[in-house]
């Protein structure tokens, strides 16, 4: 039956494709005998309840619009295509049955009759486009997903209203097909595939080959992946963006074309030059439609192209005139490929390198394309909007969109206030332009649940978010109930974490950086948007209401998180003062502190392995499953172990960028870190060299990076009981401690 629904959808794709239009095909709408994919959803979600519910075509009705409804003793949900129908029965399970599904915790109780609506329940979207995905999550998450993983996570999308995903796995397939058409052997490119922990870099031109070479299971196996992906996103009605080429090519591509103008580029960041095709070049166009023909020839499209061509890189010239006949020549070769070619484009660039792209730059890039066939992605609009000093990008259609999370590091942060207000703000400005839809481009996910139920939420308002009222359901549909504990500990954390003052993202805890006195290191940024203090209430108020929760899985994450964050904070005083027993020559203070410090380390890797969210072992496991041989397993296994801690080599400045506060990662790296440092500070006391202590740290951490050893992939401990015991041991000395801390600079 599955393959008699995608053949009928392909064949609504190709009539779709006659007219033209933004998609590839029309609407994907259900008719009463095509409820297969919607039934199959359903009942991923809620196993059990699947005849409880039925699907219905919503008729003469726009693409973003769903309605629900009681008839005759079951829960009738209506859309045009899988996203209005995944967003109904969501919309049903939170407001009639008090559910949450998130990535660190689930609730679904689901009683055996179900609720009737008592009447029809119609909402409509503002939004055209609901983005999803930076190029960054692919990696920084995804690296290791496997089908099982994917489904879900699709699943997630439609279920909170996605309907414009970024698609880039497997693309690895894709370049191989193509440069081998011109000649090019495995050898020509072997240094040019990067391990499968730096695609995201790779695809966007920064660095070429590191931590690979790339096994051509690997391409073959993300390919099959690849299409399953795909082939469920537009069953569900999504559209997927697919990459197209910005210029970015291997370094033997001279030896095949001595005459091309190659341009040599450096990321910075401890990697070698990559090579950038003169969009000039009469080749750019012929690779470019090389490439997105392959492309569609595997995969398909969907006519919507990423393309970003100076991802951290400046361009030669700041001419608006050279900017436009660039981006004019690269959209020209999407469309030689595709005549219904729209181009998608990160914001990135604009917010990063600010100082080069001024207005008269912006403006030059983006005005020689049509405005309705290019896509801005205002990429961090929640931490400084682009769209308003730019007129909403000259015209162009454009998304605002929340980045929040930097490198998957977990920390409890958020702009909160501004999530709440902001995306329905601008689209009720009268300067916010051709604002068409709202998107999530973190660079990380599976933290921080709260902020993307409370983003994904605007997809059906176009009003301001009442936060209070909000938070009240988030408990219920979190906890079961409404405590009022735990409404007066969110309420805290409304004010202390996720009120994004003074700092761009989440604070670092100073146990993952490379061992100093120092208060912070530059990717193991300590400072924080409140006073520590301020968040103790907040955990006392968790550990009040823990024995009622037992049963709670987001209960169970909330309490390990906010027990972990508070822990993470006051291993930074503990820290200064085990500096500052060394610059007083304190020997005996010093070593109270450095093994209060460790033991600190010790009781955190104990609390994170309660729960699978903060577990190293899956991370590591899941790499290995991809190797076919020990070889193949050992490369992914580097990959893993290099991207959470050195990101690249001995000496990379990234160091620590994608740190990660996991069970495993502090008992097997952080703690024999930080244990080497005190034992060299103690030999050379009183002339301790920092910089020789990096030095020789730095081939302790490469040997780490290429260790083979295996974690726990499973939970151990009762979380309820270690943070209650962690409570009574910490909380009456954080207060003393953090008054003791003397004055640092953070550097942030």
């Amino acid at each position: 039956m599955k393959y008699q629904y995608m053949k009928l959808y392909y064949l609504l794709c190709i009539g779709g494709m006659l007219s033209f239009g933004l998609w590839s095909c029309k609407d994907h709408a259900t008719t009463e005998n095509e409820e297969g994919p919607y039934k199959a959803l359903i009942e991923r979600v809620i196993p059990g309840h699947a005849e409880h519910f039925k699907t219905e075509p919503l008729k003469d009705a726009g693409a973003h619009v769903f309605e629900i409804e009681s008839v005759s003793g079951k829960i009738v949900l209506r859309g045009n295509n899988g996203v209005a129908i995944a967003s109904a029965l969501y919309y049903y399970l939170r407001e009639y049955t008090d559910s949450q599904i998130t990535w660190n915790g689930t609730r679904l109780e689901l009683p055996d009759t179900l609720p009737g609506t008592g009447k029809v329940i119609r909402k409509n979207s503002p939004y055209d486009y609901r983005y999803y995905l930076n190029y960054c999550t692919f990696n920084y998450t995804m690296s290791w997903w496997d089908w099982d993983r994917w489904e879900k996570e699709i699943d997630w999308m439609v279920l909170h209203g996605i309907n414009m995903p970024l698609a880039i796995t497997g693309e690895e397939y894709v370049w191989d097909e193509v440069y081998k058409s011109y000649g090019f052997t495995d050898e020509d490119l072997q240094g040019f595939f990067s391990g499968p922990a730096y695609f995201s870099w790779f695809w966007m031109g920064n660095l070429d080959g590191w931590g690979g070479p790339l096994p051509q299971s690997w391409k073959e196996s993300h390919r099959d992946l690849q299409k399953k992906i795909l082939e469920r996103e537009r069953a569900l009605g999504m559209k997927p963006v697919l990459p197209a080429f910005t210029g970015h090519v291997p370094a033997s591509f001279k030896k095949f074309f001595p005459e091309a103008n190659l341009k040599k580029t450096n990321w910075g960041n401890g990697f070698e030059d990559t090579y950038i095709l003169d969009a000039e070049d009469p080749l750019f166009e012929e690779i470019g439609r090389t490439f997105l023909e392959k492309q569609a020839e595997i995969y398909g499209t969907d006519h919507l192209y990423t393309a970003d061509t100076f991802n951290e890189n400046e361009p030669p010239s700041d001419d608006p005139e050279y900017l436009g006949e660039l981006s004019a020549r690269i959209f020209e070769g999407m469309k030689a490929a595709d005549p219904e070619a729209v181009w998608v484009m990160q914001g990135w660039l604009f917010y990063s390198h600010r100082d080069f792209w001024k207005a008269p730059q912006i403006k030059g890039l983006l005005s020689t394309v049509p405005d309705d066939r290019m896509i801005l992605l205002d990429l961090a609009a929640e931490i400084e909007p682009v769209w308003k000093r730019t007129e909403a990008f000259y015209g162009k259609q454009w998304i605002w969109n929340m980045l929040h999370n930097f490198g998957g590091n977990i920390s409890l942060f958020g702009r909160i206030e501004t999530v709440a207000e902001q995306p329905a703000v601008a689209l009720k400005d009268s300067t916010s332009g051709n604002l068409k839809g709202i998107g999530l481009t973190m660079e990380g996910i599976e933290q921080n649940p709260l902020l993307y139920e409370l983003m994904t939420d605007h997809t059906w308002r176009d009003t301001p978010i009442a936060l209070d009222t909000w938070l009240e359901e988030y408990n219920a549909d979190r906890y079961g109930t409404k405590d009022e504990r735990l409404l007066r500990a969110w309420d805290i954390l409304v004010r202390t974490v996720y009120n994004g003052k003074t700092i761009r993202d989440g604070a670092e805890t100073i146990i993952s950086a490379r061992p100093t006195f120092e208060g912070y290191r530059r990717w193991a940024r300590t400072k924080l948007n409140y006073r520590q203090e301020d968040l103790l209430p907040a955990w006392d108020l968790f550990i009040e209401a823990g024995s009622g929760f037992k049963n709670s899985d987001g209960f169970g994450y909330d309490l390990v998180d906010i027990t972990r964050q508070v822990l993470a904070n006051y291993a930074l005083p503990l820290q200064q003062q085990v500096a500052e027993a060394y610059r007083k020559n304190d020997k005996k203070a010093f070593e109270q502190y450095s093994s209060e410090f460790l033991e600190l380390i010790s009781d955190m890797d104990e609390l994170l392995a309660t729960r699978k969210d903060f577990l190293l072992g899956p991370w590591i496991d899941d790499a290995r499953k991809w190797g076919n041989t020990p070889e193949e397993k050992a490369v992914y296994e580097r990959n893993a172990r290099d991207l959470i801690t050195l990101w690249g080599g001995p000496d990379n400045p990234l160091h620590e960028y994608s740190c990660r506060q996991w069970s495993g990662l502090f008992s097997d790296f952080y703690l024999p870190r930080w244990k080497q440092f005190f034992t060299v500070v103690k030999t050379q006391w009183q002339d301790f060299d920092q910089q020789a202590f990096d030095e020789d740290i730095k081939t302790w951490e490469w040997e780490w990076v290429n260790k083979r050893e295996d974690y726990p992939l499973e939970p151990r401990g009762d979380a309820y009981e270690i943070a209650e015991a962690l409570h009574k041991k910490y909380r009456d000395r954080i207060v003393p401690m953090a008054d003791k801390m003397p004055s640092i600079i953070y550097n942030y």
